[in-house]
């Protein structure tokens, strides 16, 4: 199969009928084999009685249903393990993104031999509220990351197979999709500049609690791909650096204390009575805890269980 068409959803039932017929028409004008595959997160509109129509009028449309909200990320995460094309587009379901891109996008990932290409909406149609936020984050992680994308948060994306079938993905994460594949090794990514249409239905599902986890996740993808799978070398080092800190503090107060006793001089506070001591003690405390996050967290990577695992209402597949 040449291309699986990813949509995630909540809640578009007026926008789904369009979007199928547009996506089905530019696959038949470039006779692409493919399939629509939808994952609807839990809608309490009627999308999934529309996507079941739509099963009726056209062959390659598939589709999951969450029992509840997970979210994006979950929903892309289900349909990467169910996508069965060669290559993925991934769009959003509100006609924001535009299917006529697809052909490009397919093309440069087959002859470029790229791994992910990146859509870069240059002209948005989203309020102010949006494009602030998504100017700090894409400025955020290319310094982080040193993928230089202008656009990460993007829906319309399109990858490789391989790369789909090795992430990961949870939390607040698709919009880091890019640097989640860079720690997987799949260096390869480009972009492209895409269309940004103005929303024809629903409203947007964007929020302030959306902005802030975006940026818990930058926090966490980052240590996650440095530390992974090395919890130890970060907290072990910490620790260490922490216990011998402390050590070497105390020992200094020890020593001047003795000193004093040794030459028979004058001893203005004991070693007790002294800010340093106790700063000492601290220092020696943590660095220790430290150390032990470190090999518990060790002992967790080493014994982790599966993290992604969703309640499936329905399926069509």
């Amino acid at each position: 199969m040449d291309i699986s068409v990813v949509i995630p959803l909540y809640n578009e039932d007026e926008s789904l009928p369009e979007l199928t017929a547009w996506i089905a028409k530019v696959m038949r004008e470039n006779n692409f084999s493919y399939e629509i595959l939808f994952v609807d997160d839990g809608s309490t509109d009627s999308s999934w009685a529309v996507i079941e129509e739509l099963k009726t009028e056209y062959d390659g449309v598939k589709a999951i249903k969450f029992r509840r909200n997970y979210g994006k990320s979950a929903a892309l995460n289900v349909a990467f393990a169910a996508a069965e094309g060669n290559v993925i587009i991934t769009m959003d379901a509100d006609l924001q993104d535009s299917p006529d891109e697809i052909p490009e996008l397919y093309r440069r990932i087959n002859e470029e031999k790229l791994d992910i290409i990146s859509g870069w909406k240059k002209k948005r149609y989203d309020p102010i509220t949006k494009t602030i936020p998504t100017k700090l984050f894409n400025a955020a992680t290319r310094r982080m990351s040193g993928i230089q994308l202008n656009d990460f948060n993007c829906g319309l994306k399109a990858y490789r197979k391989d790369v789909v079938k090795t992430i990961e993905v949870y939390g607040e994460m698709h919009r880091y999709i890019p640097v989640i594949a860079k720690w997987a090794g799949f260096k390869k990514i480009g972009e492209q500049v895409v269309e940004h249409r103005a929303r024809k239905y629903g409203v947007t599902k964007f929020g302030l609690s959306r902005f802030i986890n975006g940026f818990l996740d930058l926090l966490s993808i980052f240590f996650v791909g440095k530390f992974g799978k090395r919890p130890m070398h970060f907290f072990g080092s910490l620790g260490v650096l922490s216990f011998l800190l402390g050590t070497f503090m105390a020992i200094w107060l020890i020593g001047v204390k003795l000193y004093h006793i040794w030459m028979s001089t004058p001893y203005k506070r004991d070693v007790t009575d002294q800010p340093l001591f106790y700063i000492a003690l601290v220092a020696i405390i943590v660095g220790s805890q430290l150390f032990l996050t470190g090999f518990v967290a060790e002992l967790v990577t080493r014994n982790a269980t599966e993290r992604n695992h969703y309640l499936i209402e329905k399926e069509i597949l």
